[in-house]
């Protein structure tokens, strides 16, 4: 049975763990745990889609475990052949390096740069002599590599596989047994990987690692796994109007609560709102991906970023709703005056748009978000068992959202 301490963190944005029981026995050990996660310099700058398995390593961290991060300057030669229906090109010497130069640089806007192993493949495999590398082809058969799906799909269509894409898994498998890994962390296209390194550490006599492996991040065009060469991706380290922006651009809105899921911290009590949201279409899919966009914008940027992101976009393509949106006060016709009382304000904040989530309105208003602007220009927050609000009154909520009240059976001012 799952650990409650780990529960969050074994199962939330967690593909496949092989063998969680194993795993849990390791985290229970109080040893310090060597996790793994390689990275091929194949493009530059870090995306999304990395940022995903960074998370959970940096959640290891702030439990106490060693994260090494390979830099694969000899896989990133052959080109990771996962999911892949042709041979990739290879790649120049200098054309790693200079990828791998950003990639050094962006990894600690995730990870603690104080609790992190940065190691290069080429400390073991510039050594590598060819007497080494034909044991290490020895450890597999050509049947067991075909046994890959992709590997198998190409075989069988007649797409051609070259020795140097088989020797891929191995390559990486191998940095498993070079710096003897207890875990290694990896997308669920890289199961077949890592399952060939916990056979060749078994192979060389030491204990095999378990695997970790995340879900794949949808790219923003809403049907591919998020990538730089489809130009689908979110680069962390773009400028925080240029996050924001592309955040707004994803194109299937089921994709959002998986995004959340993903990449912030949102808790998992609101996700399952925002769901249930979307599938009853209480909420604008418009208005979730902009507190998704601010989300992701204040992890890379800041705060201060986010909101100027925020009101970036929202000036340049929302003028209207930012400087008026006029809702009703749900008063009869002949009444001037609502008094809504402080349980029931969450309520009345969702209903009328302005928080997607009861969570959210309760949060709001525990922070003195949520304000009352009198037509007389006093300012009153809203913490009162009850309030009383007039036509004339506008509502302030954060810094950008804005309501004017207006009697009910009138029209908008």
């Amino acid at each position: 049975m799952t650990d409650t301490r780990f529960a969050t963190i074994l199962k939330r944005g967690v593909a496949e763990i092989i063998t969680e029981a194993e795993l849990l026995r390791l985290l229970n050990s109080g040893r310090i745990l060597t996790l793994k996660q390689g990275f091929d310099p194949s493009a530059p700058d870090i995306h999304l889609g990395h940022v995903v398995g960074l998370r959970k390593l940096r959640q290891f961290q702030e439990l106490g475990h060693k994260v090494t991060l390979i830099v694969g300057d000899w896989t990133a030669r052959i080109g990771d052949p996962s999911g892949q229906s042709a041979t990739r090109p290879m790649l120049s010497p200098n054309e790693i390096k200079s990828n791998a130069q950003t990639y050094t640089e962006q990894f600690f806007k995730v990870v603690d740069k104080d609790k992190t192993e940065l190691r290069w493949q080429s400390e073991w495999f510039s050594q590598f002599t060819l007497d080494e590398v034909i044991k290490l082809t020895s450890k597999f058969t050509i049947a067991q590599l075909l046994a890959r799906e992709d590997f198998n799909k190409r075989y069988s269509s007649g797409n051609p596989i070259s020795l140097t894409e088989m020797l891929y898994p191995l390559l990486q498998g191998y940095d498993s047994v070079a710096i003897k890994a207890d875990v290694e962390f990896g997308g669920i296209d890289q199961k077949f990987n890592c399952l060939v390194g916990r056979e060749l550490q078994q192979g060389m006599g030491q204990p095999p690692q378990q695997v970790f492996l995340v879900p794949l991040l949808i790219g923003i065009r809403g049907h591919q796994k998020m990538s730089k060469s489809l130009n689908n991706q979110i680069g962390i380290a773009e400028p925080p109007r240029d996050i924001y922006g592309k955040v707004m651009r994803i194109s299937n809105d089921s994709l959002i609560p998986d995004y959340f899921e993903l990449v912030t911290d949102v808790p998992e009590e609101e996700i399952a709102e925002f769901k249930e949201q979307l599938k009853t279409r209480s909420v604008k899919a418009m208005n979730l991906k902009k507190r998704l966009a601010h989300e992701i914008v204040r992890q890379f940027h800041g705060k201060q970023a986010a909101d100027e992101a925020q009101e970036y976009f929202q000036g340049k393509y929302q003028t209207q709703e930012l400087h008026k949106i006029e809702v009703r006060a749900s008063i009869g016709i002949k009444a001037s005056v609502e008094v809504i009382h402080r349980r029931d304000m969450p309520r009345w904040l969702v209903n009328n748009k302005f928080a997607n989530s009861m969570s959210e309105a309760k949060r709001l208003i525990a922070q003195g978000a949520v304000r009352i602007i009198r037509a007389d220009g006093t300012t009153q927050v809203v913490r009162d068992e009850t309030i009383e609000i007039k036509p004339g009154d506008r509502i302030k909520v954060g810094k950008l959202r804005f309501a004017k009240i207006v009697e009910a059976d009138k029209e908008t001012a």
